[in-house]
């Protein structure tokens, strides 16, 4: 299949999805569950354009297995932490929000503030995994399989630090004080690290096919200025800080985002 009718499937099959996602926030007035969506929603753009294009190769297969592992992983983890904890504070914030400044209803707020807003930049992040099985590159070669370990390695990463976040916050006796051990010893994020490094391995895979592939370039860049600058670091350390008094020197100690030894302090 051509690069614009891959496209325009998934684009169309993505908004049909996300409009369906919606329509169930309005019975539940909870747009939390969108959380879950970002992952799973990348694995049905994967399969998607595997079977759009035949399986095109080592490649195409890998890009999917890949992104269904981690879709799936991710997606299964935010669906049970949002039934274990209930509606996202953020959310319920912003739909406050929008209804008593600007006198959006529930459903214009919910559809404009939320779920228009993550399908397009789903869509772009997950072009590597879309362009990269447009052509048929053979078997992987040096820069594809970097591609794979990077994206295990991960896999592997981010998936480690939400076990063990999750284990932190299930003893009573952690309660108001900050996780500073295993990976989060070195980086205040391995989950977002993780997820940076998932993405950039993909698009490895898909700029091995040849143009078309790299030119999904913007995706890791997006994924990266996401998880840094916007809804990842920024939002989750604002929110910390107020709560937990002894994160200010966990922070003076840690490195924000590439895991690295903790400084010394006097």
């Amino acid at each position: 299949m051509a690069v614009l009718p891959l496209l325009a499937l998934n684009a169309a099959v993505s908004i049909a999805l996300f409009l369906g996602l919606w329509a169930i926030n309005l019975r539940t007035r909870d747009p939390s569950f969108i959380d879950g969506w970002w992952g799973l929603g990348m694995a049905v753009i994967a399969l998607t354009s595997f079977l759009a294009t035949g399986g095109q190769g080592a490649h195409g297969l890998a890009l999917t297995a890949l992104c269904v592992a981690w879709g799936v992983r991710l997606g299964g983890y935010l669906l049970w932490r949002w039934r274990q904890h209930g509606p996202d504070r953020r959310y319920s914030t912003m739909m406050a929000a929008a209804q008593a400044e600007r006198g959006w209803g529930y459903g214009q707020a919910s559809l404009l503030l939320v779920f228009a807003l993550q399908m397009p930049l789903q869509f772009v992040v997950c072009l590597p995994v879309q362009l990269g099985q447009v052509a048929n590159a053979g078997a992987l070669g040096p820069v594809g399989w970097a591609g794979v370990v990077l994206a295990t390695l991960g896999l592997g990463f981010e998936s480690l630090g939400d076990w063990q976040l999750v284990r932190f916050k299930a003893d009573p006796a952690n309660a108001g004080k900050v996780l500073n051990t295993g990976l989060w010893r070195y980086t205040r994020h391995p989950n977002y690290f993780g997820d940076a490094c998932m993405w950039w391995g993909l698009w490895l895979i898909a700029a091995e096919t040849g143009l078309v592939g790299a030119a999904s370039l913007p995706a890791p860049i997006l994924i990266t200025l996401l998880l840094t600058r916007w809804s990842g670091v920024p939002t989750v350390e604002g929110s910390i800080a107020k709560r937990r008094p002894d994160y200010e020197a966990y922070v003076a100690q840690t490195s924000g985002f590439v895991p690295w030894p903790p400084k010394r302090t006097a």
